[in-house]
């Protein structure tokens, strides 16, 4: 089963700059608790952007620049090429950013969404609209505002139909 996960706001917004336009720790540890010990599949801005490697997994970049290396990193040039690389994971996961996501879509057979409840108009990055003739909403948890959440949110699984 190769499953996306992404955090995006109400009019799928990513990011901006390379980076996240919120702060939810319960996202993160969320991301943490179902990518470990699995391959995860990003563009090279969004591996660039990590300040080290996430622990326990397998970090998968795809590139169109065929020069670029990266301690920690299996460099690929298409997802065709990566999703090879999974054989062997039950469920690796794409993790962006935009473009890996649109390139990713056909391929994913469940999408871990967390859907921020907010809009983000600086952002530059979204994530793709996908239609519910194709995926089915399966699961919805609802995480509300607090100390150290400025924003609710709710982690929405989809499953391709």
């Amino acid at each position: 089963m190769i499953t996306m996960i992404a955090a995006a706001g109400e009019n799928n917004e990513l990011g901006k700059d390379n980076g996240l336009v919120w702060h939810l720790p319960d996202d993160f540890k969320r991301f943490k608790q179902l990518t470990t010990g699995h391959n995860i599949i990003m563009g090279r801005r969004t591996f660039d952007s990590f300040d080290k490697l996430l622990r326990n997994r397998k970090h998968i970049v795809i590139t169109r620049n065929k020069e670029y290396k990266k301690e920690g990193a299996v460099v690929v040039h298409s997802m065709e090429e990566a999703l090879k690389l999974c054989k062997d994971d039950a469920e690796p996961f794409i993790i962006g950013g935009g473009e890996i996501y649109t390139t990713g879509l056909p391929f994913a057979d469940k999408i871990e969404l967390t859907r921020v409840h907010g809009t983000f108009k600086d952002a530059d990055t979204f994530f793709p609209e996908f239609s519910t003739d194709e995926w089915q909403l399966v699961s919805e948890v609802e995480h509300g505002t607090d100390e150290k959440h400025k924003y609710s949110f709710t982690y929405e699984t989809w499953l391709k139909r």
